[in-house]
């Protein structure tokens, strides 16, 4: 007597019970299909925010972005000047990622893949002002928030005494970077927070993982981040360690440029460009 076909051949599925098959559905990672319109959707709705929600969001991302700097610089603090120094603090960079990423604040460089994807996949006049419009508001507003922040840390007004030294010590090392460096040191840091923003859709609530594990390597290897850097960046300028125009034209410009080109030109794009002939 022929037995019953249980397994696929030939590209066929098998023929499982339902209660089986839900459980295979349920396991199956999601398609690179899914994933982008999950993105398209997340970074349309981002699109058509009121201005106020996504500036006073970015602001307050901003603000939290200091807990990356304050993190690192307390672990540090308390280490010895060691090769293996670095491998150790950079898991307190992770710290604002977490609170801003986890907690659906604006962040630009998760929006250079976010808001991108939806101009990709429908390219219009329209559509590009609403990038521009998301664009220029959440930037304004982190860096006000990270300038908001870096004033009350230097002037004594939050924190410690030891926490501010912490922060600019670990700050001082942006002054190393010219122009290009931090360019250069930019472009991986967007495309890690591009991979992030990709790869959340499918986590399978091990999200704070995935965030901690790409976030530790931005700073382990010493990858210039816009926002995070603001924070350094201002706080240099604000000790009387770099003038404003170090700050804006020296940092700032440079490192945003490195963003952009990582985060929107080698990830979003491409990643779009895997999906466009099957949306």
């Amino acid at each position: 007597m022929q037995q019953p076909r249980n397994e696929a051949s030939d590209g066929e599925k098998a023929d499982l019970p339902p209660n089986e098959e839900e459980d295979v559905e349920e396991r199956q990672a999601a398609s690179s299909r899914v994933i982008h319109e999950v993105i398209r959707r997340q970074g349309d709705e981002e699109l058509d925010r009121p201005a106020s929600s996504l500036f006073f969001s970015g602001v307050v991302a901003g603000v939290a972005m200091a807990a990356s700097v304050l993190g690192r610089g307390l672990i540090e603090s308390h280490l010895p000047d060691t090769p293996w120094r670095l491998p150790v603090s950079s898991i307190g960079y992770c710290l604002g990622f977490v609170i801003v990423v986890l907690g659906r604040l604006q962040l630009f460089t998760e929006s250079t893949l976010s808001a991108v994807i939806p101009v990709a996949a429908s390219p219009s006049f329209r559509n590009v002002v609403r990038l521009g419009r998301l664009w220029g508001l959440v930037l304004a507003a982190n860096l006000a928030g990270t300038l908001l922040i870096a004033w009350l840390a230097t002037e004594g007004w939050v924190g410690t005494e030891a926490s501010t030294k912490a922060m600019l010590d670990t700050s001082r090392s942006l002054l190393e970077l010219t122009g290009w460096d931090a360019v250069r040191a930019a472009v991986p840091a967007g495309f890690l927070m591009a991979g992030i923003a990709w790869s959340l859709p499918g986590a399978r609530r091990q999200e704070f993982f995935v965030l901690v594990f790409c976030t530790y390597f931005i700073s382990l290897g010493e990858f210039a981040h816009v926002v995070a850097g603001a924070v350094e960046a201002w706080m240099l300028w604000l000790a009387g360690e770099a003038s404003l125009g170090w700050v804006l034209g020296g940092f700032l410009a440079p490192a945003l440029l490195g963003n952009i080109l990582g985060g929107s030109v080698l990830f979003a794009l491409l990643a779009h460009a895997q999906v466009h002939e099957e949306v």
